[in-house]
């Protein structure tokens, strides 16, 4: 059986995605984004789970800084998942929607929640946890307090909660893209997921901070047509303003048009890593 690592505990909304992704495999909770990539990177887990973008919240940078300063593991496929907050309670007090005391989840969550909770339950104490899970967990555990948790479906399944609100989230079009990292290839393990798309993933550090530099990087992709779904600047941790990029290009890499850019940008002095090529789920 496949073992699949995820950033837990267990009901998180990755554990979600990766549930989704994997069915018939043992999916293993890890504490942190950096244990899930060394569990990949060293193949004690077939594939890791992990969060690399939010809608609201933008580039989870512990993922990509991770992968590109510590450990190098392929993304092999990447599954984009909505985002839906519910607002739980334990079955006790189910009906006492009006009584609570305290609300639980972690800090994103409740502000991705604002105007339901600033509307509707005014003037009760917000408490940050370490995820939404946890917060789930802690509501399950202390039921002599009327308390309530934001969490998904799977948190409130798991850990016994009733569901008192569905979809207070303030955004609908929340979602957050979760890439799958590993040494060995996917093939055909996600076929009976809709792909909604191809990409390949470059890191590019130019060779000096000169005017027209950038210019010159992505000159090379807008000739030869290729689609640039996402560039980032992140820092290089060698000293202010010293920066690379990411770029995600939305095609798979080829024989001609992909390995000819990155041959132009290393002719430019750029150095090029390919961090994945891989399909959209």
């Amino acid at each position: 059986m496949e073992k699949i690592a995820f950033l837990g505990p267990k009901a998180t909304f990755c554990d979600l995605a990766a549930s989704k992704l994997f069915d018939n495999s043992e999916r293993i909770a890890y504490g942190t984004i950096p244990e899930c990539i060394d569990a990949a990177g060293k193949n004690e887990v077939d594939y890791a789970v992990v969060p690399l973008e939010n809608a609201l919240e933008g580039s989870v940078n512990i993922t990509m800084d991770y992968l590109i300063h510590e450990v190098r593991v392929p993304i092999v496929a990447e599954f984009s998942s909505p985002i839906r907050m519910h607002l739980m309670m334990h079955p006790n007090h189910a009906d006492k929607i009006g009584e609570i005391e305290q609300i639980y989840s972690h800090s994103h969550a409740i502000a991705q929640c604002h105007k339901y909770l600033h509307g509707e339950l005014k003037g009760v104490r917000c408490e940050n946890t370490a995820s939404t899970a946890f917060a789930a967990q802690y509501v399950s555990e202390h039921p002599e307090v009327v308390t309530a948790a934001i969490a998904n479906e799977m948190a409130a399944r798991e850990y016994g909660l009733t569901i008192v609100k569905s979809d207070i989230h303030d955004y609908a079009h929340n979602h957050t893209r979760f890439v799958v990292l590993s040494h060995k290839p996917i093939g055909e393990r996600l076929s009976r997921l809709t792909r909604k798309g191809e990409k390949t993933t470059v890191m590019v550090l130019l060779p000096a901070d000169h005017a027209g530099a950038l210019h010159q990087v992505l000159s090379a992709f807008s000739w030869r047509k290729l689609n640039l779904s996402k560039i980032e600047s992140r820092p290089l941790k060698t000293g202010l303003g010293n920066y690379f990029f990411i770029i995600d290009i939305d095609q798979l890499m080829d024989d001609v048009l992909l390995p000819g850019a990155i041959a132009e940008m290393e002719a430019l002095g750029c150095k090029v890593n390919v961090m994945g090529s891989y399909y959209s789920y």
